[in-house]
């Protein structure tokens, strides 16, 4: 069945930088539109950002426009996200999720990765 490993969390300083990666397996990667949601405690899981099956077009929540940049490589089955100039409000456990459908809810999402851990400290 799908599987969805993320890795390259941590923690970082605000103002720094970190990627996550995600890498699928037990499917074609290039059928799966993909998501990165984040979830912070006491929250409810948000979408961070989204990418269609080629990785030509991506869609974010304005909070991520501009510091948060989604990518894929198909020919790796591996997502990722590049963050820039984080800050202690963006502290969470971030997810990777895949879906054959449509939609930027949770509900949307039927695969989702264990999560990784961003901790971000003023």
């Amino acid at each position: 069945q799908v599987q969805l490993l993320e890795s390259g969390g941590g923690l970082v300083q605000a103002g720094g930088s970190l990627r996550l990666s995600c890498v699928l397996s037990g499917g074609t990667f290039s059928r799966f539109l993909m998501a990165w949601f984040r979830q912070a405690p006491g929250e409810e899981r948000e979408f961070v950002a989204g990418i269609n099956r080629s990785g030509d077009n991506t869609y974010s929540p304005d909070s991520s426009t501009g510091r948060f940049t989604i990518s894929r490589d198909n020919t790796k089955s591996t997502l990722y996200l590049q963050m820039v100039n984080l800050k202690p409000e963006d502290t969470a456990v971030y997810y990777c999720a895949a879906q054959t459908t449509d939609g930027t809810r949770v509900m949307d999402f039927p695969y989702w990765g264990q999560g990784t851990q961003v901790t971000v400290s003023a």
